[in-house]
């Protein structure tokens, strides 16, 4: 007589078919090297976790509960709904149609002091404290601490033992994953279809990686600047060679009319010629191949005050705003070069009220310094940090101090770390490197080098404005899309989430930590597909299978993408390619909301009142879209594999889920 399967009971536990763990196996063969990885494995976690919680960041909850409760029960855990509410604290609760939220208190100047020192912004109580050299204590991460806890997941990735434990662990996880779906997928389809109103097109779904630059398709472009021709062509818009141009005399220059534009004629599009060519590709963020309009139309500090570049954004937001369900995080950029740089990007959103409930703003720091340098525009790294980060501080000590840039940074949810990734690195980050006031050299600091100094600084940062009840930020930079292993490292340790992390398919053990530990990874399979590795071999599908936390962005619509909701063209694509039902297409946008930095009570309506919490508990179906089963097999199995990993003394008495 054939099995019947218990009818599925969403509000309770899922009953499921459960895919037996290799810890209820009897034989120790099954988990060869689990001693030896174990210590490795666990000491990496601590050390994440360490740096998260002084940065004010969010470590994923249940790893952390496995490490105080089979290895060290004092350790200090991370208030995560504190966290949570820190990001974008200050924005208006209502909707931004209802509030202007650049309409903010200020809070009144609190005498600090700031003053970079030895590449970190230090904060004195006063100018006495100042001259006596004594900082308020924000607790910034030491470098040879860091470079210490790096060389522990250098050694981790290197071992061999170690990598071979890894990749069977992460390959059956892959497999485990695939007979869950085998054995479960008509169920959670089932369980799907008895949502009401819910369905893939209507869960929010957040394009976690997007530069503002290129979030506009190129027809987008193409419209705005043939609208731009014939109603302004007699605006100033450009000061070039001592002479004031019109927009009609910029185009005439160019032996162009509006009759003559087109989509082809634009050449704004990644093309063939571009993989494995990322000089290449930064060209195509010139319209017609002319830096002179993507002055005009793409930047926010031009002769135009940034008008036209902050009205194509809106009209993106716009677009955003109809769709109701998506929603974005760009990237905007500041260089380092000169510290008013902030007060003229807020002043730039400030004044042409660019805002909107569907946009939370990154802001994206380029790894330039070699150019700077090159060109005298800067004696040293610290130079570069201090133009940077000391407005931030003294923004945050005295909000009138830049009045325009407190107004601007509620809506600024964390940084980035931009560049071409396969550059060479002439210097390794170790104990001895110089210090930041001391790099004079013409060569780029290292990746990690960027990364901790960016790092401590945002630490600092977040700790003081915590002090002030102001919004803390994230660190999220662009990593693992090319270069050495060891960029994956860095950000493992210093990261909240990461962009792209193609190559963790190479290094097994880095892979298997990002899993256990659930770093946010948001990849761009079509960018991918132009620039670095071919659709087919995208490990995205196979990082999904494998629990790893991953989401789709669409990186530069304006080069990779042909409609105007770049975000469905990716997950479309995805899906025909690698053949995602429903179930994987509603997960991966909750893993978009909950890696973003979208307020706390936003994420309470997009995903549930319990986000925060563990397992079947943190989903709500009716929200999200998502299945109990889904849900509950990835709690299970994290659960299983960091018990095995935590403690593998208990390893043969963990009894299967029943």
């Amino acid at each position: 007589m054939p099995m019947t399967l218990p009818k599925l009971v969403e509000a309770d536990l899922p009953l499921y078919i459960r895919v037996p763990s290799l810890t209820s196996v009897p034989g120790k063969i099954l988990l060869g090297n689990l001693e030896e990885a174990s210590s490795f494995f666990v000491k990496a976690l601590l050390i994440r976790q360490k740096y998260m919680k002084i940065s004010r960041q969010s470590f994923c909850r249940t790893t952390e509960k496995a490490l105080k409760t089979y290895v060290d029960k004092s350790l200090e855990c991370i208030d995560h709904e504190d966290v949570a509410r820190s990001i974008c604290a200050g924005l208006p609760t209502e909707s931004f149609e209802d509030v202007n939220p650049f309409d903010i208190e200020f809070l009144p100047d609190n005498g600090n002091v700031c003053k970079i020192k030895n590449g970190i912004v230090m904060v004195y109580e006063d100018k006495d404290a100042l001259e006596r050299e004594k900082p308020l204590d924000l607790k910034h991460p030491d470098v040879q601490e860091f470079v210490s806890d790096r060389n522990v997941l250098l050694a981790l990735c290197s071992h061999g033992p170690i990598k071979s434990f890894a990749y069977r662990r992460m390959s059956f996880l892959e497999s485990r994953f695939n007979l869950h779906v085998l054995l479960n997928e008509t169920n959670e389809i089932a369980a799907q279809k008895r949502v009401s109103h819910r369905d893939f097109y209507n869960v929010r779904k957040v394009d976690t990686h997007v530069h503002a630059a290129s979030c506009m398709n190129q027809k987008h472009l193409l419209r705005f600047i043939k609208n731009k021709m014939k109603n302004c062509p007699n605006e100033e818009v450009l000061f070039r060679n001592g002479n004031v141009m019109t927009l009609e005399k910029v185009f005439r220059s160019l032996n162009l009319t509006s009759y003559d534009l087109s989509v082809d004629k634009l050449d704004v599009h990644a093309d063939r010629n571009t993989f494995h060519r990322f000089d290449k590709f930064n060209l195509k963020y010139n319209p017609i191949g002319e830096s002179r309009l993507r002055e005009i139309f793409l930047k926010t500090d031009n002769y135009v005050d940034g008008r036209y570049f902050g009205e194509l954004i809106k009209e993106v937001a716009y677009e955003l705003e109809d769709s109701k369900y998506q929603m974005a995080e760009p990237r905007l950029s500041i260089y380092g070069k000169s510290k008013i740089e902030w007060d003229k990007l807020a002043r730039w959103a400030v004044n042409n009220s660019v805002y909107s409930d569907n946009v939370r703003w990154l802001i994206q720091i380029p790894r330039l310094y070699n150019i700077y340098k090159s060109n005298n525009l800067l004696n040293n790294f610290q130079e570069m940090l201090d133009n940077i980060f000391t407005p931030l501080f003294e923004v945050t000590c005295n909000p009138s101090s830049h009045p325009e840039l407190h107004r601007f940074l509620p809506q600024l949810i964390g940084f980035d770390s931009v560049d071409d990734e396969s550059k060479a690195e002439n210097h390794l980050f170790h104990e001895d490197s110089p210090l930041p006031n001391e790099w004079d050299l013409p060569e780029n600091p290292p990746y990690s080098y960027y990364c901790f100094y960016m790092f401590a600084n945002i630490t600092a940062l977040n700790n003081l404005r915590k002090q002030r009840g102001l919004n803390c930020f994230m660190f999220r930079p662009h990593c693992g899309e090319a270069g050495s292993v060891e960029h994956l490292m860095a950000a493992f340790i210093l990261a909240q989430n990461i962009s792209h992390g193609l190559l963790l398919r190479k290094v097994p053990a880095l892979q298997y930590l990002y899993y256990l530990a659930q770093v946010g990874i948001a990849m761009s399979p079509l960018s991918n597909n132009s620039l670095f590795l071919n659709y087919h071999r995208n490990p995205l599908p196979s990082y999904h299978a494998r629990g790893l936390i991953v989401s789709i962005s669409s990186d530069d619509p304006l080069q990779f993408h042909f409609t105007k909701e770049p975000l469905m063209e990716e997950y479309s694509i995805a899906a025909q390619v690698w053949k995602l039902n429903p179930c994987d297409m509603c997960e991966l946008a909750r893993n978009s909301v909950w890696m973003s930095g979208f307020e706390h009570n936003l994420k309470k309506h997009w995903l549930g009142e319990n986000y925060l919490k563990e397992g079947i508990e943190s989903n709500s179906i009716s929200c999200t879209n998502v299945p109990g089963i889904r849900v509950a097999y990835r709690h299970e199995t994290l659960e299983e594999e960091l018990c095995t990993i935590c403690d593998p003394q208990i390893k043969d008495h963990i009894p299967p889920h029943s």
